[in-house]
């Protein structure tokens, strides 16, 4: 005799891998990359870490700090804007480092981007105290399970997600192989005889010659004459020039100045001019007290 049976319930899947919210886990791989770059700068195993830490770990720490309950954002949204958000965020870094004394290197950049994964962890934990454990964001792998529309849709977000990550790993690498231009200028600057800054001469004679070196060094990007003009007071002491220098070339010569009236404080004038020029391009001073 047949009897009626009901439809049993799938059971749920079990989770492989728990992982929590995961901030534990990229504050650990932060801790392992400080290592790895300090003790094998040059290893596979620092490209490997280098490329979440830059492109996923900020933007995922400050989006659980912003975002701390399951429920406010999907999974795929909070993996995507994870990246567009660390690209901001490492953006944002470098610029505020170009105008710090630090500048953009590695230590200041690899020191920035942990201290903001830690400190935005830190406001996450603090904010998902106040939350229920089944709010909380929670992490699992499961055993995958065949899902066609979900496979499509997954598939579409690894094939943009790689894109995009290719395409930022294409820029850093041009970047780091073509370097900018950079900001073009001349470095002027005055040394005394013996070839140290603060050894001028600030005491002399009337007609007696003070004597200093001054260099000049070419970091216009393209070859440069130059001429110099040394004031003594109002009258024309010296004209150098031209001097003639390559891209990134130095000169460096002794020259002298004389007064021919005394006086305190009376000014050294060097002027620094580029050819075709009629207005000096930098300007330097010396202070002397000429005795008679």
């Amino acid at each position: 005799m047949l009897r009626d049976s009901k439809p049993t319930e799938p059971l749920s899947p079990q989770p492989m891998i728990k992982l929590g919210n995961g901030l534990i886990l990229l504050n650990l791989l932060d801790i392992i990359l400080v290592i790895v770059i300090l003790l094998l700068p040059s290893s596979v195993l620092r490209i490997v870490l280098v490329i979440p830490f830059l492109l996923f770990f900020p933007g995922y720490a400050m989006l659980v700090a912003v975002f701390p309950g399951k429920t406010e954002i999907g999974g795929v949204e909070r993996v995507t804007l994870s990246v567009v958000l660390s690209a901001i965020i490492v953006a944002l870094t470098g610029l505020i480092l170009n105008f710090s004394p630090w500048g953009i290197r590695l230590a200041p950049v690899l020191n920035s981007i942990v201290l903001i994964v830690f400190i935005t962890s830190m406001i996450a934990w603090f904010r998902q105290r106040k939350l229920t454990k089944d709010e909380r964001i929670d992490i699992n792998f499961y055993r995958p399970r065949p899902n066609w529309a979900n496979l499509v849709k997954m598939k579409v977000f690894t094939l943009v997600l790689v894109t995009a990550i290719i395409g930022a790993l294409g820029i850093l690498v041009y970047f780091a192989v073509t370097p900018p231009a950079g900001e073009t200028f001349t470095e002027f600057y005055i040394l005394g005889q013996q070839g140290k800054s603060g050894d001028y001469p600030d005491h002399l004679k009337a007609g007696e010659e003070g004597r200093v070196r001054v260099g000049i060094k070419n970091h216009e990007k393209t070859n440069v004459n130059y001429s110099i003009k040394i004031l003594a007071g109002n009258n024309l002491s010296a004209v150098i020039g031209p001097v003639s220098l390559l891209d990134e070339q130095t000169w460096e010569e002794e020259v002298g100045f004389l007064f021919t009236v005394a006086g305190e404080d009376q000014k050294v004038g060097f002027l620094l001019f580029k050819e075709g020029q009629v207005e000096p391009y930098k300007e330097l001073h010396l202070w002397v007290d000429v005795t008679e």
